[in-house]
Formats: structure tokens, sequence, C-alpha cells
């Protein structure tokens, strides 16, 4: 996986609110050539060569949109697509089948758009723009749907998967450590048992994410300043975890 812009790893802290794209195709040079395009129009870009090295990078942070290459060794983009249907960030579809019946498939599996290839960049960025405000605007329709919860200088915004610190700076979340995170923030003072957790986990992730609630539980704290200490999530010897500072949800 080539990182462009330094992007920072999920123990990072990501300060700025530059959109992060992950562009997920198996030619290293298209990969390169819009991701370098894309950087230089103010968004944080990672790319990806085939479904696994997907997998990893989504475990890792969050990204806004995901710029998706059908024919690949391994899972093909369709399957990809299926599977990540239900997941945070939004899909265009990049392929050398240009057919319609492939663009209604993708559409059908829960993309967002389609681009036929090779494209012109500038239309490229003019989709991912275009993704993005709809997403923006689907967004603010559901901001009522899900919290806010504000927690020890905190702030996580649930409709928009955004932590912010007690600095201001975005805490990258992967998307167990946020399951786990709006899990203990909705039980406030309750001990949830491990398996319990992990129920939650498995509600928000795909089967091969880390499922070790104890890892993920020690990479949360690490992000939250409380490496060990205690302070914001409290180990409950033989029961399991709690979260030890008021919640207020907004």
């Amino acid at each position: 996986m080539v990182r462009t812009e330094a992007a920072p790893l999920a123990t990072e802290i990501h300060s700025g609110t530059e959109p992060r794209l992950l562009i997920v195709d198996d030619d290293e040079e298209l990969c390169q050539h819009m991701a370098a395009y894309l950087a230089k129009n103010d968004f944080v870009v990672e790319t990806a060569c085939d479904g696994a090295t997907m997998d990893r990078a989504l475990a890792d942070a969050l990204f806004d949109v995901i710029i998706l290459d059908v024919m690949m060794p391994g899972e093909d983009g369709l399957s990809i697509c299926r599977r990540l249907a239900a997941a945070p960030p939004s899909i265009i579809i990049m392929s050398a089948i240009g057919e319609d019946v492939d663009r209604i498939i993708g559409l059908e599996l829960g993309a967002d758009d389609y681009l036929a290839k090779p494209c012109n960049p500038r239309e490229l960025l003019a989709r991912v723009r275009a993704v993005l405000r709809r997403r923006e605007r689907a967004l603010a329709g559901a901001h009522h749907g899900r919290p806010t919860y504000r927690f020890a200088g905190y702030e996580l915004d649930a409709t928009r998967h955004r932590l912010r610190g007690p600095s201001g700076a975005t805490v990258l979340l992967a998307r167990g450590e946020f399951a786990l995170l709006t899990a203990l923030l909705d039980h406030p003072g309750e001990t949830l048992t491990r398996e319990r957790l992990a129920d939650f986990v498995r509600d928000d992730t795909p089967d091969h994410f880390d499922r070790s609630i104890d890892v993920q539980i020690h990479r949360l704290r690490r992000k939250l300043g409380d490496d060990g200490g205690q302070g914001v999530i409290r180990t409950v010897r033989g029961e399991g975890y709690r979260l030890a500072t008021p919640v207020a949800r907004l």
C-alpha cells in the first residue's frame, strides 16, 4: 500500500479536515497518477492493490470515498462493493468494462457512481466532489437519527463517525474501535462483558477484522490518551470494561 501526502496511521491524530480517499486498483501506475492528482486538490489519499490490502487500510482508518476498480486479482470489485454496501465510505467504481449492464449492477450493489476507464482526472475529481456533496446532504438529513456524545473533553459525532479530541484535532478510529466506543458511550457506568462488546463489533465490521476485544480496547485507550491509566475506560476484572466518565448526548 502506498501512502500519499503522508497519510497518518490510525494510531496518529489527523489534524486537518481534508476528505480521505482510498484508491483500490492493481494498476500501480494509474493509482499513483490518480493519487497525485487528487492529493494536489486537497485530498488525503491512500492506495491499495487488491481487496486484502484494502481491508487492512479500512481496519486502520476511516475513509470518505473508495475509488474501486472492478477487474483485480483475487476478489473482484463488484464482490467488494457488495460486502461494503452498508459501510460508511461512499464508493465510486472505475472499470474498463463500460457496458450499461455492468454499470447498472455496480450501482445496484451499492456504488454511488460509476466511471469507465480511462477517464479524465478532472472528471474523476468532479465525481468525487459530487459524491461528497451528496453524502454531506444525506448525513445532514440523518443528523438527528444518531447522537453526538461529549465525554472527557472529547466529542464523537456518531452520524459522521468523527471523533474530536480536547484540542479540536480529529482522532482516527478504525471501525471496530468506533463500534466499541459507541457501545460504551451508550451504556455509561455499565460493565459490558467481552462477549457483549464482541457482538457490537461483529455487527459493525466484516468477519475477517480483528476481533480481540482486549487488543482493540488497548488501541482505543491509546487514542484517548489513556494508555493503561483506565481514566476513561476502566477494566472490571473477571467481567469486562466500562466507561468511567460522564457522558452528555446532544
